[in-house]
Parts: structure tokens; C-alpha cells; sequence
């Protein structure tokens, strides 16, 4: 530790002596490239004085992944705390999760207008794509898995080559498609089907990683046990990755929720509440933020980076809920019913000493009720 301090204070104390005197370095970018750089070498310099050269690699490669790591954690804690800060004098005012903007211009304060209906319509554009995206990505998940062949080498292509497709590319295939060609107007329903292309083949792909990795002897032990194809997978694969499978759910959602242009192309932008997804436009919360930030006014500006909050805690708050119902695996779900069947015959043991006790109390004979009998005296002894 001592070590990783001294050679940090010795690279920034030895890159502003070349920056400033040597090298002609004035952008902070660069400042910080040679800092890093700096700081390597003098790390492995100091490390070499007491370890060999393999643990002077150990030390490096322990150093860049640590950096790394401390590097995003910093980079996301910025994100967030930027959104927050910019958004602040917005959250705080009730109307801004209540109202819409339908009554609310560019010039009207914070106290007027809100969010509601861009809440409104991720939360239903996000449900009807997920319910499109969970059973068609984990049935071929489960087909790329368990029946592998040619065919499943073609769709594991197409999955693969549809992971980089551009979202408005989706988008405008939504729009050819059904608005254009079949007649459906701009509508929610849409927009969830244009998100729900982008979050397919996020679904496929890390559904089919995580059934890859049930181990092959509890589905060869299903078999030896006499059970089919179906019942293997249903009773013995799924069970097993059902964590993983939430995580999948995951990080679709986390790819779809966020989409702006396919939604712009195929369900329109409207500042009044629309809870009806299949008529009209529907306005969701990225798409908000998009409308919001692009003005030149503070308090819309304010809006956008309020909305961006609402976005990331609507975000996290998905996460959660898919990690505590995915966190319920097997194992978890039979001690608590282990426990529940423990609780419950400590109940029926309290109850059956408490019924005994009552029998036997009610069966005891009673003394008579009454003036209680006065004993007679016993002689005193005489004393010669």
C-alpha cells in the first residue's frame, strides 16, 4: 500500500515537472494519460527492489484491474451525481410526479406540469416488450441449448449479428412494417414491439450462456431417473438457472428501457397522458428527456435532468424486484419451507401442551366451596 501512495504522489509530482517544463501538455486528458503512465513505471521500480519479475507483473496486472474497476465506480458515481444535482430544483415539487405537461409550457415554472405520463409510458411499453421478449428469448435460449444442429448454429448467427443492430434501424423496421404496411397507428404497442427487437437477442444470447452452464450430470441423472426431455427441462434446467435467467432479464430491460429514437419513430411525442397503449401517442420517459433537454429554457433543462433521475430509479427499483424474485432459488425456497414446517409443528406442540394442560386442570377434583374446616388443636405434651 505504501508502495502504490509513494509511487502515485512521485508520477503526479514528476508529470507536472514535464508538463509544465519539458513536454507541451496543456489538455488535462493528457495530463492524466502520462500521470497513469508515470505511475506505472515507478510502481514496477519500486515493487522491483524487494520482488522478482513475476510478482512485479502480479503487482502491475493487480494495480491496472483495481484502477479499472475504481475508474467506473467513479465515472458512474459522476453520472449520477451530475443528473441528481442538475435536477434538483425539479424532484423536489409534487407536480412533477403528478401532472403532465399538457397545461405546462417552456416558460411556465416547476411548479406547473410534470412526468406522469412519460412514467406512465415506459412502464407500459416496458411490460408488453418484456412479455414478448421473456417467453420468445428463453424458448430459443432452450432451443439453441438442447437441441443443438444446424439449424441452431444459423439462429445463434442471426442472434448474434442482431446484438449490433442500430436501434433506429428497428425502429424504422416497426414503422415499414406495421404503421406503413399493415395500418396500425402510432401507439405504444409499437413502440414496445420496436424496444422488444432491440431486447431479444440480449435475451437469447445470455439465456443460452447461463443454460450452458447447468451441469450435464443433474440432467443425465433426470434422464437415468426416467424423466423426458420436457420434464428435464422444466422441472431440473430452469430451476437451476433461474438466477441467471433473471439476470438476462435484467440486462434486456436495461437495453430496451433506455431506447429513444425507435419510440420517437413508431409511437410519437405527446405532452398529455395516454395510458391506453394501443391509440395515439405514447410518450416514455428517455423520449422526455430527449424533448426536455433540446430547449433552450432552464426550467426544461431542469425537467430533462429530473426526468433522467426518475429514469435511473424507475431503473434500479426493476433491478431490485427481478433480483429478489430471481434470488429464490431452489435451495432458498425448500429451508424456507423447512422453516415454515418447523414453525408450524412448534405451534401444534404449544397448542397440544396448552390442551392437556386445560384437561387436566378440568378433570382435577375440587375442594368444596365453602368455609374451610378449622382443625382441632393438637394436645400439648406434659412435661414431668
Amino acid at each position: 500500500m505504501l508502495d502504490v501512495a509513494g509511487a502515485a504522489v512521485a508520477a503526479l509530482a514528476l508529470t507536472g515537472l514535464l508538463a509544465s517544463q519539458v513536454l507541451p501538455i496543456n489538455h488535462p486528458l493528457g495530463f492524466g494519460a502520462l500521470a497513469v503512465v508515470t505511475f506505472l513505471a515507478l510502481y514496477a521500480l519500486l515493487v522491483s527492489l524487494t520482488e522478482g519479475a513475476v510478482m512485479v507483473r502480479d503487482r502491475l496486472v493487480a494495480v491496472v484491474v483495481h484502477g479499472l474497476a475504481g475508474a467506473v465506480v467513479l465515472t458512474l458515481g459522476f453520472v449520477v451525481v451530475f443528473t441528481v444535482a442538475r435536477g434538483a430544483t425539479a424532484l423536489p415539487h409534487v407536480n412533477f410526479f403528478t401532472q403532465d405537461m399538457a397545461q405546462a409550457g417552456p416558460l411556465d415554472p416547476l411548479d406547473r406540469g410534470g412526468i406522469v405520463h412519460a412514467i406512465v409510458g415506459t412502464l407500459l411499453q416496458i411490460t408488453i416488450a418484456l412479455a414478448i421478449t421473456v417467453p420468445l428469448g428463453l424458448l430459443t435460449a432452450l432451443f439453441l441449448s438442447e437441441m443443438p444442429g444446424r439449424l441452431a448454429r444459423l439462429v445463434r448467427t442471426v442472434v448474434e449479428a442482431m446484438t449490433a443492430l442500430p436501434s433506429i434501424v428497428a425502429g424504422l423496421f416497426v414503422y415499414a412494417t406495421l404503421i406503413l404496411a399493415l395500418g396500425v397507428p402510432k401507439s405504444g404497442l409499437a413502440a414496445a414491439t420496436a424496444i422488444s427487437i432491440m431486447m431479444l437477442p440480449i435475451m437469447v444470447r445470455s439465456s443460452d450462456v447461463v443454460l450452458r452452464l447447468v451441469p450435464g450430470t443433474l440432467k443425465e441423472a433426470s434422464y437415468a431417473l426416467g424423466a423426458g426431455q420436457l420434464r428435464t427441462v422444466t422441472h431440473v434446467v430452469l430451476p437451476t438457472a433461474r438466477s441467471g435467467l433473471t439476470t438476462a432479464v435484467i440486462l434486456a430491460t436495461a437495453r430496451g428501457i433506455g431506447e429513444t429514437s425507435p419510440v420517437l419513430l413508431t409511437s410519437g411525442f405527446t405532452a398529455a397522458m395516454n395510458a391506453d397503449p394501443t391509440q395515439g401517442p405514447m410518450v416514455s420517459l428517455p423520449l422526455a428527456i430527449f424533448q426536455f433537454v433540446k430547449s433552450p429554457e432552464p426550467t426544461m433543462v431542469a425537467r430533462g435532468f429530473g426526468t433522467a433521475a426518475v429514469l435511473m430509479l424507475l431503473v434500479l427499483l426493476l433491478f431490485v424486484a427481478a433480483r429478489v424474485v430471481g434470488g429464490r432459488t431452489p435451495q432458498a425456497r425448500e429451508d424456507r419451507r423447512l422453516r415454515r414446517v418447523a414453525a408450524r409443528d412448534r405451534g401444534r406442540a404449544r397448542d397440544a401442551t396448552a390442551a392437556t394442560l386445560a384437561t387436566t386442570l378440568a378433570t382435577a377434583p375440587r375442594r368444596p366451596r365453602g368455609r374451610r374446616p378449622v382443625r382441632a388443636p393438637e394436645p400439648l405434651e406434659e412435661t414431668p
